[in-house]
């Protein structure tokens, strides 16, 4: 390689550089690895897109109890907050703000100038659900994905 560069003196950085743009290949080519192609699709993604896009991890009892990792969170789910300036407040999840990728939690407000409260908005990735609101779609939902994981575990 330090014979196509014409100097002896290329360093060894460089190199490596040009080397590994050459190895490097996509795995799925319908995919984009794009950082502006990414960032365009992600906040202009439709609302049934937002909706994944927008899940929550469960505590570890859930976790263990449905097998399940993350789920899309909705409103009347009991969440506890893990990160910010509230953080260890538990409240029941008010609205799905998805135009805004967050969502308002009971009792987590601060009050404006006027008096008036309003709602602090809190990403759910921030956040860990501690009850699920079960109905019949998100039971299925739940059979649907840890059929999945114990499928791939070759259980």
């Amino acid at each position: 390689l330090s014979s196509h560069f014409g100097s002896a003196s290329v360093s060894e950085a460089s190199l490596r550089l040009v080397c590994s743009k050459v190895i490097i290949m996509k795995s799925k080519c319908s995919v984009s690895c794009s950082r502006r192609k990414n960032r365009k699709a992600h906040f202009t993604a439709p609302s049934h897109i937002r909706r994944k896009l927008m899940s929550a991890p469960l505590s570890k009892d859930l976790r263990t109890k449905y097998s399940v990792r993350s789920l899309p969170i909705r409103r009347d789910d009991e969440v506890m907050i893990v990160r910010g300036h509230f953080h260890d407040r538990e409240g029941k999840v008010t609205q799905v703000y998805r135009k805004k990728f967050r969502i308002h939690i009971e009792r987590v407000t601060r009050d404006k100038a006027n008096g008036q409260t309003v709602p602090i908005p809190i990403h759910p990735s921030k956040v860990v659900i501690t009850k699920l609101k079960l109905d019949k779609d998100r039971k299925a939902l739940l059979d649907r994905k840890s059929t999945a994981v114990k499928k791939g575990k070759g259980e």
